[in-house]
């Protein structure tokens, strides 16, 4: 096992390097300076985040649009990371894909989109703690989905103050100043494929 360093100042920072010599399979997050592991996920996790990506693919024109795995540094410098996230889905409009990108690393920057599936196991505080870090470091949607209660939570970086939208089972959600014109039926974001209905 790899020990990450922190390193000695005012603010606790970890450096990209130490992350990055956790290797391809750990799965972690830096939040103000805090290396956090992430925890397992179940096959509901994953159905959402696929069925979210086929939906919302038809929508990205030349933006990216990333699953499950890619580090944000949020703009940190990589020798002092302070927050660094690692969104369920996230989506970059094509003319904010940073040219400075080795795409060999994490992306330097922070998506346009970040998507967060929650497990029954993560704690209120520990979500609304990321989703005013995203907004903070310019991400300008967090859609927050709670598989068990079917629900959809928008939050906007323009909208003052910042609320919650709140998308129930049934309704429709659009995300114009990111989609323009994509409507997409709540429903199909928990739908479960034919091999798992029973």
């Amino acid at each position: 096992m790899t020990e990450v360093v922190l390193e000695s100042k005012a603010e606790k920072t970890v450096t990209l390097e130490s992350l990055m010599a956790l290797g391809p399979d750990a799965r972690v997050e830096v939040i103000d300076g805090e290396v956090l592991l992430m925890s397992p996920v179940g096959g509901i996790h994953h159905v959402v985040v696929t069925n979210l990506f086929r939906l919302l693919d038809p929508h990205c024109g030349d933006g990216l649009l990333f699953p499950d795995g890619l580090l944000y540094l949020m703009g940190s410098p990589p020798g002092a990371l302070r927050d660094s996230l690692v969104p369920d889905l996230s989506f970059i409009r094509a003319e904010r894909v940073r040219p400075d990108w080795d795409l060999t690393r994490p992306y330097p920057g922070a998506p346009d989109l970040a998507v967060e599936v929650i497990s029954p196991n993560e704690s209120a505080e520990a979500v609304q703690r990321k989703v005013r870090l995203y907004l903070d470091k310019g991400v300008e949607e967090v859609w927050v989905v709670y598989p068990e209660a079917r629900e959809l939570h928008q939050y906007q970086r323009e909208r003052e103050p910042r609320m919650v939208r709140v998308y129930r089972n049934g309704e429709t959600l659009e995300a114009p100043r990111l989609f323009p014109g994509m409507e997409l039926p709540l429903a199909a974001i928990f739908a479960l494929p034919a091999a798992l209905k029973r």
